[in-house]
């Protein structure tokens, strides 16, 4: 009996707990969306022109948001590119060439580094990568989309390791020992077998990944070098939430600037939205053709 009334209570809790934060997520989309309309219904359109600047305080004030957007994909994509890249490479060399107790403390080392506030990222990449990149690249600061996609791809690297390793241990299981059995060499079967059989994990970790990417703020507006124009590999560039995060300290509340940075992060939660739900298609199209 008692068993039983906890049992209700523990689920009691966990429903209660669900519906906070749906009723939370629908609260705050509703004060997003609410403090949007001003913006939408005055400049419109205008907001995502091509020839629309980001001046916001000049005396015939603009509010272009076409080159923060264009920052925050590019500079997303480049670095879930880049950690997709590392990151499915560790997972193979951590199951297939190291032996299982060191591959676990690494994996635990691994999972630690998630954890590193960004603003540690943020500083090292400032003090270490952009320094070298102007001394290498001969830039006046060494700030650019590179710099950022950079460190914003070792920030992802802990959320690709861990996905994808548990996808490759999955399908270890399932093929692994009946594809050596049939004299098939470690590398073949990398390639040939577990790779197309974890191309739904792939798909997990890099939707994951660019999710995170894209809501990063402290370490890529660091290093980035925040200029509100079109994103360039060596030039400077400013992503969504970069900008908020600059512009929210100096904002009258209710004037028009606060209205069209509410509608920036809208448009940050329709591609967050976007890209979780092509993720999600793509990962139940390969699950069905792998059933």
């Amino acid at each position: 009996m008692r068993k039983k009334i906890m049992d209700f209570i523990s689920r009691g809790i966990v429903m209660i707990a669900a519906l906070f934060v749906t009723a939370l997520m629908i609260l705050m989309l509703g004060h997003i969306v609410k403090e949007s309309l001003p913006a939408l219904k005055e400049i419109g359109i205008k907001m995502f022109q091509v020839d629309s600047e980001w001046r916001p305080v000049s005396q015939n004030p603009q509010y272009g948001l076409l080159p923060a957007i264009t920052g925050t994909l590019y500079v997303s994509a480049l670095a879930v590119i880049l950690a997709l890249i590392l990151g499915i490479g560790c997972a193979c060399f951590l199951n297939f060439y190291l032996p299982d107790k060191l591959a676990s403390l690494l994996l635990s080392f691994i999972d630690l580094v998630a954890g590193i506030p960004s603003v540690i990222f943020g500083f090292i990449g400032l003090t270490v990568l952009v320094k070298q990149f102007g001394v290498i690249f001969k830039m006046p600061a060494g700030q650019c989309v590179l710099a950022a996609s950079i460190v914003l791809g070792i920030m992802l690297l802990p959320f690709v390791i861990s996905t994808c390793n548990e996808s490759i241990q999955n399908a270890r299981e399932k093929y692994e020992l009946t594809a050596l059995a049939l004299g098939f060499s470690k590398e073949i079967v990398i390639i040939r077998i577990i790779f197309p059989a974890i191309r739904s994990g792939i798909i997990a970790s890099a939707m994951m990944a660019f999710g995170r990417a894209l809501g990063e703020t402290m370490a890529v507006m660091m290093v980035i070098g925040n200029s509100p124009i079109y994103p360039k590999l060596f030039g400077r560039a400013q992503t969504l939430p970069a900008l908020t995060a600059l512009e929210m300290g100096s904002i009258e509340y209710g004037s028009m600037h606060l209205s069209v940075l509410y509608t920036a992060n809208l448009v940050l939660l329709v591609i967050v939205a976007i890209t979780m739900g092509v993720g999600y298609f793509f990962k139940r199209r390969f699950l069905k053709n792998e059933a």
